[in-house]
């Protein structure tokens, strides 16, 4: 029996819309988190967006899009070692390491979030992205 539309076709060109609406969200929230944070030597105010101190941060910051569970995923990429809980710990606050006098300390940091900030300030976007 012939339907009125291909389903397969209508399914592929959603899929790709929704992967479109969501890899352009990503780059969106990507593109605020990477601005909020400042190059400067000073410390940032508890509650602010972190200073960059060197640049890592702001570099190791990513989006991709998951097709299995059509979502996408923005953040900094996990470290490898025993410094892979920085970037948490200034979203969230809690116990980071920390060299001091070429010995690695646990320091507590206090919250210093970027990431969801970046992504309210962008969610007002996120809806007009699935327009047509």
């Amino acid at each position: 029996r012939a339907t009125f539309f291909d389903s397969a076709k209508v399914k592929n060109m959603v899929d790709k819309k929704t992967r479109s609406a969501l890899s352009k969200f990503g780059a969106f929230v990507r593109r605020a988190a990477k601005s909020s944070i400042r190059k400067r030597k000073q410390i940032s105010e508890v509650g602010s967006p972190p200073s960059s101190h060197v640049g890592t941060l702001k570099d190791l910051i990513y989006f991709a899009y998951d097709p299995k569970n059509k979502s996408v995923v923005v953040g900094p990429q996990p470290l490898e070692g025993k410094k892979a809980v920085a970037p948490a710990a200034l979203e969230m606050g809690g116990p980071s390491l920390m060299m001091r006098r070429k010995r690695l300390v646990t320091i507590m940091v206090r919250a210093r979030p970027f990431m969801l900030p970046a992504m309210e300030q962008e969610l007002p976007k996120f809806l007009p992205l699935f327009k047509g």
